[in-house]
C-alpha cells in the first residue's frame, strides 16, 4: 500500500468517504507538498488557495449530511494550464496572454467538478503546448521528479509531474502529438488519449476559440488505471450544442484476465526508432504475457505503409495547428514554403508546406487517412489491442536552444532528430483510436521511467484501460520517485 499522497484517487476517494481522512485534511496535506516539493519541480503555477479550501470544507459538509458529490467526492485535483479555470490565468504559456483570467471554468473542469473534486492549482505547459519539454517564458521550466535536470514531457508535462511527486490527487491534459502519453511515459504515470471527439474540450482553448482541432483531444491521467476509467465517465460525452442528437455509449470490457486478450506487439519502426532498453522492457512484457499468464501475442501490425501513414499524420497535424498564425505569419510562411526545393523532404519543408496548404490538400490526406482508419479497423477484427512503445527514448536533459526541430536526443547510441518521435504519437493518433500509456518499470541503463502504449479499436477505451488495470495488478504498476517521501 502506498503512502497517503501515493494514493490513487480512487484510494482518496475512499478514505474521504468512510472518513478516515477529510477533504480539508486531504487538501492541506497536498498544499504542504507542493510548498515543500514544488521549488525543485516548478510544476505548479498557478493555485487558488482560499476558493479550494472553501470548497473542501462544503464537501465534508455534504458528506456529514449523506450527499456526497460523486465518485471523486473530496479529491484535490491539479489540471494543465490550457484548461480555463474560473479566477486563475489561462496563458498557454506565452507572454501574451499573462494577464488572461479566466471568467468561466472549461468543461473537462466543469464536469470533473461534479465527480467531486477539489482543484486547487495548475499545471506547467510550454509555449503553445507544442513541446515535449515543459518550459515558457511565463513560468520557467518544469522538471521531471526521476531526474530535474531533465524533461517531465510535454506539453501536459506538468500534469505527470505532479501525479508522479505526490503533489495531487488526479489531473487531466490534452494530446494531439503524445502530449498526455508522452508525459506519463516519461514520469511514470497512467494517461489516456480517448477516441477523437468522446470528450467535450470547450474551454482548453487560447482566448476566443470554441471549435475544436483535427487530432486533438482531451484526457485524463492519473497514478493509476482505475482512476483513468472513473475519469474517463466523468469527462466524456458530447458538449451541450451537440447532446440533443446524440450520446455517448462506450462499450464495457468484459475481460476479467489478460488470458482473455488477443494482443500484438510491434516493438521498433524505422520511422521512429526506439531505444533498446525500451524495446528490451517491452519484450519482457510481451514474453510475461506469452509464456506465464497464457495469453495469445503477436507479432503483428495493420497492413498499412508506415512511412505513408507518418507523413499523412504529420501533413494533418501542421494543417490542424496552422489556424494559429497570424495573417503576416501565413504570408511569410506560404513565401517560404513556395521556395522550398521539391527534393526537399525535411521535417521542416513538410511543415510550411502543411502550415499553408490549401483545402483540397487537407481533403487529399483525408482521404488517406480513411483508408488506414479502415485498415486499423480490420486489423481489430483479428486482434483486441496493440501495444507498442509510447516514444524513442527515456527522458531527454532539458535543450532550449535553437529550433524543435533542430534538436537532437540520443537512440542507440546515436543523435537522432527528436521529432522522430512524432511517429509514435501519430500511430495510433492520426487514425482517431484510444491509447492508454501504462508504467512498464524502469530503463535497465537509465534507471528511468519507461511505458507501454496500449492501443485499441475506435470506442475501445474502456478496453485499453482494462488491460492496462490487469497489467497493474500482475505485472507492474506506478512506482513513485526517490526523494519525495
Amino acid at each position: 500500500m502506498q503512502d497517503l499522497p501515493f494514493r490513487s484517487a480512487k484510494e482518496l476517494a475512499s478514505l474521504i468517504r468512510r472518513k478516515k481522512v477529510s477533504a480539508l485534511e486531504l487538501l492541506d496535506l497536498y498544499l504542504a507538498r507542493v510548498e515543500r516539493h514544488n521549488p525543485a519541480l516548478n510544476a505548479v503555477v498557478a493555485m487558488d488557495v482560499g476558493q479550494a479550501r472553501k470548497r473542501a470544507r462544503a464537501a465534508d459538509r455534504a458528506l456529514a449530511k449523506g450527499k456526497p458529490w460523486g465518485p471523486l467526492h473530496g479529491v484535490p485535483m491539479t489540471i494543465k494550464e490550457s484548461f480555463d479555470v474560473a479566477g486563475l490565468p489561462t496563458t498557454w504559456g506565452l507572454p501574451a496572454y499573462a494577464d488572461n483570467i479566466a471568467k468561466h471554468s472549461s468543461v473537462p473542469v466543469e464536469r470533473m467538478e461534479a465527480a467531486g473534486v477539489v482543484l486547487f492549482g495548475k499545471t506547467n505547459v510550454p509555449a503553445w503546448l507544442a513541446d515535449w519539454q515543459s518550459y515558457n517564458a511565463v513560468y520557467g521550466t518544469c522538471n521531471n521528479p526521476w531526474d530535474v535536470t531533465r524533461t517531465p514531457g510535454g506539453s501536459s508535462g506538468g500534469s505527470a509531474a505532479v501525479l508522479a511527486a505526490g503533489l495531487t490527487g488526479i489531473e487531466a491534459g490534452s494530446d494531439i502529438g503524445a502530449s498526455i502519453r508522452n508525459p506519463a511515459h516519461y514520469c511514470g504515470v497512467y494517461g489516456h488519449k480517448p477516441t477523437y471527439e468522446i470528450c467535450a474540450s470547450r474551454g482548453q482553448a487560447l482566448p476566443g476559440v470554441l471549435s475544436g482541432s483535427d487530432i486533438a483531444v482531451i484526457g485524463p491521467m492519473a497514478r493509476s488505471a482505475d482512476d483513468l476509467d472513473i475519469a474517463l465517465t466523468a469527462l466524456a460525452g458530447p458538449d451541450a450544442i451537440e447532446a440533443g442528437g446524440w450520446q455517448l455509449r462506450l462499450p464495457p470490457s468484459r475481460k476479467k484476465t489478460l488470458r482473455e486478450f488477443k494482443v500484438a506487439v510491434v516493438l521498433n519502426d524505422p520511422n521512429g526508432e526506439v531505444d533498446r532498453e525500451i524495446q528490451d522492457r517491452l519484450q519482457e512484457l510481451a514474453d510475461f504475457l506469452s509464456k506465464k499468464m497464457k495469453v495469445k501475442v503477436a507479432d503483428a501490425h495493420p497492413d498499412i505503409d508506415t512511412t505513408d501513414a507518418h507523413r499523412t499524420y504529420i501533413h494533418l497535424l501542421r494543417m490542424a495547428t496552422c489556424g494559429r498564425q497570424t495573417d503576416e505569419d501565413f504570408a511569410r510562411n506560404r513565401e517560404i514554403a513556395e521556395g522550398l526545393a521539391k527534393s526537399d523532404d525535411s521535417y521542416y519543408a513538410r511543415m510550411m508546406r502543411a502550415n499553408t496548404g490549401s483545402h483540397r490538400d487537407w481533403l487529399a490526406h483525408n482521404e488517406k487517412r480513411r483508408h488506414l482508419q479502415w485498415a486499423w479497423h480490420e486489423f481489430f477484427q483479428s486482434y483486441d489491442i496493440l501495444l507498442c512503445p509510447a516514444a524513442s527514448s527515456t527522458a531527454f536533459a532539458h535543450n532550449h536552444e535553437g529550433n524543435r526541430w533542430d534538436q537532437k536526443i540520443v537512440v542507440n547510441g546515436k543523435p537522432v532528430s527528436v521529432i522522430d518521435q512524432m511517429f509514435w504519437a501519430g500511430y495510433p493518433g492520426v487514425v482517431y483510436l484510444p491509447a492508454t500509456v501504462a508504467p512498464a518499470g524502469l530503463g535497465a541503463s537509465t534507471g528511468l521511467p519507461l511505458g507501454v502504449q496500449i492501443v485499441g479499436p475506435f470506442g475501445g477505451d474502456r478496453s485499453t484501460i482494462r488491460f492496462a488495470q490487469l497489467l497493474a495488478k500482475e505485472w507492474h504498476g506506478y512506482t513513485p520517485p526517490p526523494g519525495f517521501s
